[in-house]
């Protein structure tokens, strides 16, 4: 019995295969123009791994912000839930979700049964998110991915005081022509995201053990500034991308069962 969940994000779409309460595949693909065909691509890639066709899907669920593009979806469950539901079967003993996506971030809080009990979200503005990461990239000539290790090589942070990513963008190219080494204006870039990350975990309360997911929680200099910060240990699961989609696909498996009763082999999915 196959159940597949999807995350659409604004950046990228991913999709988790569940075979006999086992992960048996994912597939991670940009979301690009389209939603509705990012979400299709990444579903039929995910199940071209797996070696299985769409016809064996028992359930599907959509998640993210795009989930309302994904019309073969038998459910559609919002990021929070999902999110959720991923890390905690990731880590039992998670109690702190940060999720950093592409446009938006989202703390969220659980209790000892993965149920949430709070949760604060920024949808309203890219600052701190991926997008916000692109764009300063591109204004240090240089690209996302070595942003960590560029900041890593600096003795000080450059202070990075706007808020809003147009305005956060001006204040780079005028370090720039300041004479400010671009490693330390990375560094102040990173440290950027966690400040703002913080201000939110600060209004749901932090519980350890937390864990990060999203495309940011790859960078490990935002990972690092963001510990400091709290001032607690941050847990990256392998693929951090995925946790939505997986969280989705999980939901999809317990409906599965529910649906095919009479197939109970793997019904209680394996970590």
């Amino acid at each position: 019995m196959l159940a597949v969940g999807i995350d659409v994000g604004s950046l990228s779409a991913e999709a988790v295969v569940i075979e006999d309460g086992k992960m048996a595949a994912y597939s991670i693909l940009p979301t690009g123009a389209d939603s509705r065909q990012a979400a299709k691509k990444a579903f039929t890639r995910a199940l071209e791994r797996a070696g299985r066709s769409p016809d064996e899907v028992t359930f599907t669920v959509a998640t993210g912000y795009g989930r309302v593009s994904v019309p073969f979806a038998d459910l559609q469950v919002t990021e929070i839930t999902c999110h959720a539901r991923g890390a905690f079967h990731l880590n039992p003993d998670t109690r702190t979700v940060i999720d950093i996506g592409g446009q938006d971030s989202k703390v969220i809080r659980l209790d000892g049964g993965g149920t949430v009990i709070d949760f604060v979200m920024n949808d309203k503005c890219a600052a701190g998110t991926g997008r916000f990461l692109e764009v300063m990239a591109r204004a240090l000539e240089t690209e996302v991915e070595a942003l960590s290790d560029l900041a890593a090589g600096a003795s000080k942070a450059a202070s990075i005081s706007s808020l809003c990513t147009v305005f956060a963008e001006s204040e780079v190219v005028s370090l720039i022509g300041q004479g400010v080494l671009r490693k330390e204006i990375a560094r102040g870039l990173l440290e950027s995201v966690a400040e703002r990350t913080a201000v939110l975990v600060s209004r749901v309360g932090l519980e350890p053990e937390v864990i990060m997911t999203g495309g940011v929680a790859k960078n490990a200099g935002v990972v690092r500034a963001l510990s400091a910060r709290l001032g607690v240990p941050i847990r990256v699961p392998q693929e951090p991308q995925i946790v939505g989609a997986l969280g989705a696909a999980l939901i999809a498996w317990t409906r599965a069962v529910k649906k095919s009763p009479q197939k109970t082999r793997g019904a209680s999915p394996q970590r």
